[in-house]
């Protein structure tokens, strides 16, 4: 008979440990008992401080307070990224967050907009979106009719802090501490760890949530390692915090250079900077010069660097231990997906808890799901860097030239040919941001549907410039960004 799983043990903290407390301790107690192992002494990532929507729906499940969040984590709000010299230097476009256009039963609005293309009508694709004439606007507002759609920037460190508030309010125990070592049952299940201070902690389940090292899921159990960075070459990124910038933009900035990419993040008291590279082709000491050579504002602590192998384990869920973050792989920060997989992973897991005892049918949906998430995940962030026509480095050339997944070649032949994205069931990125990105890094259709020919010019004209008359309306009637934070979330660190 299987062992009734009641004791949850995790070990480590940061963002995604406490992710973990919140959604067990809210919604499992008082079924199952959580712990949760850290060390003061052991520092975190902590720099994953862009979001996306999802993380709303989260918050809605645990019953978070968004006013409260945003002033404890001195966040903002994010309608989408920026995405500057992508696609060609000099050049620039924005993902967002939002529905574009309106799309019929036959075609989606991409159709729509490419007939219009033809017949004169040469508003571009984003001026159909929202959420991203809001963000070129530096505005900001919440539709009570829940039609803005967005997510936040915020304080990574002050978020894993206020998590842990709210699960200890729920229960869960915290333990300051070091692991030491791992002790096994016969089988190879996990026993229990031990600690510094000679402490011992038995479990039912672990969920390894210590970072890239995967102290349980690889130190102990072996999983393996599947390594994507002939894909994602990047492997290195330099993380520096500036001053605040008054402007408080709504959204990510991504500004790629010639062996990575650059990010800039607002948040109420300060901005998040940092340089992604592949260390292959440019030098720590060249990556720290040019990220500081290209800041907005005084940086207030030193450069922090910060080595990754983009991949994932070969089992997210092995044995009785489910890794959770870092430990379970990593696929780079360029369309802020870190916490989104944090989130789902755990949710996840409450969706197929093993209540009675952990079974190898659980094990393999959780893993096939998990897996295919991530690799939909993984598509989607290689689609920036070979799309490209930049060719002025030995990066871009290589990004430009290498061989890419076969789930992705799919879809950029499909979009190229025929105009056609989409989405699968419990894929993250909606058809809109495989268009609005495909667009922006220079793939323009060749064909199209062709339902939209039965409209006659002046029917498909009014139609299009009806509904972007109507959002650049809504757009020019928010209040700034900026402004709406202080009247409606400001932290007492706000300047």
């Amino acid at each position: 008979m299987q062992q009734a799983v009641k004791k949850i043990v995790i070990a480590g903290g940061g963002t995604a440990g406490w992710v973990a407390a919140a959604a067990l301790s809210k919604k499992l107690s008082p079924l199952v008992d959580v712990t949760l192992i850290e060390s003061e002494a052991i520092g975190t990532v902590g720099v994953g401080e862009a979001t996306i929507p999802p993380m709303r729906v989260f918050h809605s499940l645990l019953g978070i307070d968004e006013q409260e969040f945003m002033r404890a984590t001195e966040a903002t709000f994010k309608l989408g990224i920026s995405f500057e010299n992508w696609g060609k230097q000099g050049e620039s476009y924005i993902h967002p967050f939002g529905t574009t256009g309106q799309s019929s039963y036959l075609a989606e609005f991409q159709h729509f907009w490419l007939h219009g293309q033809t017949r004169g009508i040469t508003a571009p694709y984003s001026d159909y979106c929202l959420e991203l004439k809001a963000a070129e606007q530096h505005k900001f507002a919440i539709d009570k009719a829940g039609k803005i759609n967005f997510a936040y920037h915020l304080d990574a460190g002050k978020y894993a802090l206020f998590l842990r508030q709210f699960s200890e309010k729920l229960g869960v125990k915290r333990i300051e501490g070091q692991i030491e070592h791992v002790t096994q049952h016969p089988s190879g299940d996990i026993k229990s760890l031990q600690l510094a201070n000679g402490q011992t902690i038995d479990g039912d389940l672990f969920i390894d949530c210590t970072g890239f090292k995967g102290l349980l899921i690889e130190q102990t159990l072996k999983t393996g390692y599947q390594d994507w960075s002939h894909w994602l070459p990047c492997d290195t990124a330099v993380a520096v915090q500036t001053e605040f910038d008054p402007v408080m933009l709504p959204y990510t900035r991504a500004i790629a250079h010639q062996s990575g990419w650059q990010w800039r993040i607002p948040l109420q008291h300060r901005t998040g900077n940092g340089l992604v590279f592949c260390s292959q082709y440019m030098q720590e000491t060249e990556a720290e010069k040019l990220l500081l050579a290209n800041l907005d504002q005084a940086p207030i602590n030193h450069p922090r660097f910060i080595r990754y192998k983009t991949g994932r384990r070969k089992q997210f869920w092995n044995k009785n231990c489910l890794a959770l973050g870092l430990s379970s792989g990593f696929v780079e920060p360029l369309e802020s997906t870190s916490i989104y997989l944090f989130m789902n992973g755990i949710i996840r897991l409450m969706r197929m808890f093993p209540f009675n005892g952990i079974t190898q049918s659980v094990v393999d949906e959780y893993n096939q799901q998990s897996t295919e998430e991530l690799e939909n995940v993984r598509d989607f962030i290689i689609l920036h860097y070979h799309v490209t026509q930049r060719d002025d480095s030995e990066f871009w050339r290589y990004c430009r030239n290498m061989k890419i997944p076969d789930s992705l070649a799919h879809r950029i032949e499909l979009f190229k040919e025929q105009g056609h994205a989409f989405q699968n069931e419990r894929e993250l990125f909606r058809l809109e941001s495989w268009t609005h990105v495909m667009l922006g890094q220079g793939i323009y259709p060749q064909s199209w549907h062709q339902i939209f020919s039965t409209m006659t010019d002046q029917e498909l004209s009014q139609y299009l410039n009806n509904m972007r008359d109507s959002i650049m309306t809504v757009a020019d009637k928010m209040p700034l960004h900026r402004d709406f934070i202080k009247q409606y979330c400001a932290a007492p660190a706000m300047s």
